[in-house]
């Protein structure tokens, strides 16, 4: 099997095979804001190096166009006879067809549209059978590590296969019902977790697994089928698409019998009188409406379908090539300064996506950060990136302080819209601080 496969989700090839619309490739799409203009100590004005994709991807311009195509006629979904609301309600439900294509989903998977990813999970959580078993990493984003009500947490482990061991393990030692959670690609490191070997584990055991691809998605192709994963969590404003809204895609049986995330309008049939109580309210099977109650994020659904689509007309290949060669060039230029450490799970040569977490010798991650930005015009994140044990484990409590006292990095991450002249632009600024420490 050959590394992309196991790390990185599928083959662009077989993901495209789940694309209604095989057309050739396009080029990439532009993203708003490449032209702005930021200032810089002295009161320049430069053009702004956003490295910062892993917290916010930018709007890419067909994502724009696609809420701006359906602002005329929104209206809330489902239940209105009017043309507003039939039109409205239609490219709603036709943009959980969109993502379920995109996901690689089986044909009665549930989407149901959430937040966010945290969100998501949070969903997830509250529909687990009683007595269920969460097996979670401790190299895992907060969100994963959280919701849950009775968990086993597992150290950051050595190497990949260490990760399939110690899910074995775990997992063979509950008993009932058991999920494993496991992210796709680190938040932190951007490596790629052998997520198909660990769903075949968990699956060996009885368990579900569920992945967190809200990292993965803006980089790489996901087959949700190819990969006999169980659910699925990402967020919009990581996909080129930040208007609020995320989804969870997976079996439909959990879902269906959980109660419903959030209660009122939309998720019920029928609601009867007080004397009836709970037992008069008729709630709905189908996890999509029993979960989506109320007037749900209609242009945050829109907007995450139409990155969809353009990432895949795009096409695979071209957006994990270019993204290759800008990481590669960033990574290579940091490696070259002294006292710069970037931050690995699994070592230098592990497959990744387009995030990098470094430290600076002799300075905070804070400073670090606000150098870059009020000298540079440069963007990047510093802290923690709600990892806080993850990144304990990567750094102890010697590097890159925050108020705290406790360990951070900076983190500089990349995607469309992202030039030679921003990398070359951060590998420079930042050999220009490690000078002057």
């Amino acid at each position: 099997m050959s590394t992309l496969t196991i790390f990185n989700s599928v083959p662009a090839q077989a993901a495209a095979s789940h694309d209604p619309r095989p057309d050739a490739p396009r080029p990439i799409p532009a993203v708003l804001g490449a032209d702005l203009e930021v200032p810089v100590k002295g009161g320049r004005l430069v053009g702004y190096a956003n490295l910062d994709y892993a917290a916010s991807a930018p709007c890419l311009e067909p994502v724009s166009a696609a809420v701006a195509a359906a602002l005329p006629a929104y209206s809330s979904v489902h239940r209105g006879a009017g043309y507003a609301s039939q039109l409205t309600t239609a490219r709603y439900e036709q943009a959980r067809h969109t993502v379920r294509a995109f996901a690689g989903a089986r044909p009665d998977d549930a989407v149901v549209f959430t937040r966010n990813t945290t969100d998501a999970t949070n969903l997830l959580a509250r529909c687990l059978p009683e007595g269920t078993t969460v097996v979670v990493f401790d190299s895992e984003h907060h969100a994963s590590l959280l919701p849950w009500e009775r968990s086993v947490r597992l150290a950051p482990p050595a190497f990949p296969g260490e990760a399939v061991r110690a899910a074995d393990e775990a997992l063979a030692a509950v008993d009932g019902p058991k999920l494993l959670v496991v992210t796709a690609a680190s938040n932190v490191t951007g490596e790629l977790w052998p997520i198909a070997a660990l769903a075949h584990i968990a699956h060996r055991h009885g368990a579900r697994v569920l992945v967190d691809a809200a990292q993965l998605v803006p980089h790489r192709p996901l087959n949700l089928t190819a990969l006999d994963l169980d659910y699925v969590a990402f967020s919009g404003h990581k996909l080129y698409a930040p208007f609020g809204a995320g989804v969870l895609v997976g079996r439909r049986d959990w879902l269906a019998a959980g109660e419903p995330y959030l209660k009122g309008g939309g998720a019920v049939r029928s609601v009867g009188t007080a004397d009836e109580g709970p037992a008069g309210v008729d709630w709905y099977d189908d996890p999509e409406p029993r979960h989506e109650a109320g007037t749900p994020n209609v242009l945050g659904a829109i907007a995450i379908a139409a990155a969809c689509d353009a990432l895949t007309a795009t096409g695979w290949d071209t957006l994990v090539c270019e993204e290759e060669r800008l990481i590669a060039r960033l990574r290579a230029g940091l490696a070259a300064i002294a006292g710069v450490r970037e931050l690995s799970l699994w070592g230098p040569d592990h497959p990744r996506v387009g995030i990098v977490s470094f430290t600076v010798d002799g300075y905070s991650a804070r400073e670090v950060a606000e150098a870059l930005s009020g000298e540079y015009g440069i963007g990047v994140r510093d802290g923690k990136f709600c990892a806080h044990p993850f990144l304990r484990h990567l750094l102890g409590e010697s590097g890159g302080g925050c108020e705290d006292g406790t360990a951070s990095a900076v983190r500089a991450s990349i995607g469309i819209g992202t030039t030679e002249e921003h990398v070359d632009r951060l590998v420079a600024a930042v050999r220009d601080l490690a000078s002057r420490a």
